[in-house]
């Protein structure tokens, strides 16, 4: 997420071939990627029967996903074996975080809903990402504009999460959270390809944020909508 208050210079014009080297790249962050979702899920199947723990120290948990995400991954970039042992502790963090949500559709019989909203979600991350790499629309210098929104949408959430309360502007937020993403994985696929990452594990964690968020929103959508 510190790539998103920078912007950077284009590696190559629209419509320019992609290089070999920078094919290599994108099989490494997609692979990378892959493996994040699976240790999410590892992290998900092994604390869902601590749903009450995890529950009762989301926090501390959610702390613990920002300390590694801020600090973890800052402090690890360029070096080799610890910044994917980062990677994979946010992923797994991240997995334990959306325990609550994932117990709560499948006490209320909506299990499927979990497997529809990953499948709604690869779809269209997939399109969105292919979108990227053909376009030939500069979305490099979004970086900025993309930052200040999502501070924006932050905010919003936490006056309502703490002080509104509203579902009507809790569904517009998650909306919002949803194109936001979308958004971003244009302009993150985009900087991949351009050349605007070091590695692949920074990439992969720029892509996984896109993805994990609107997946969420998604679920909640087909699993939650409708409920009181």
């Amino acid at each position: 997420m510190a790539l998103y208050d920078r912007d950077y210079t284009i590696a190559r014009g629209r419509g320019e071939a992609i290089s070999s080297e920078r094919i290599s790249f994108l099989k490494k962050t997609y692979q990378l990627l892959a493996l994040s979702m699976v240790v999410a899920a590892l992290g998900t199947y092994l604390t869902m029967p601590f749903v009450e723990q995890v529950i009762q120290f989301r926090w501390v948990i959610f702390g613990a996903e920002l300390l590694v995400l801020f600090i973890g991954l800052g402090l690890s970039r360029g070096k080799p074996g610890l910044n994917m042992m980062m990677l994979f502790l946010f992923t797994f963090l991240t997995g334990v975080s959306l325990v609550p949500l994932l117990a709560i559709l499948i006490g209320a019989g909506k299990g499927a809903a979990i497997g529809n909203a990953f499948l709604a979600t690869s779809v269209l991350f997939g399109a969105l990402s292919l979108f990227a790499i053909n376009s030939k629309t500069d979305f490099a210098n979004w970086g900025k504009p993309l930052f200040i929104t999502l501070i924006i949408v932050i905010v919003l959430s936490l006056i309502n999460y703490f002080f509104l309360h509203s579902g009507m502007l809790g569904m517009v937020i998650s909306a919002a959270v949803l194109l936001l993403f979308g958004i971003f994985t244009i302009y993150d696929t985009q900087n991949i390809v351009n050349g605007a990452y070091d590695s692949p594990v920074d990439a992969a964690v720029s892509l996984y944020l896109d993805f994990l968020n609107m997946f969420t929103v998604i679920l909640q959508f087909l699993g939650v909508l409708g409920d009181d």
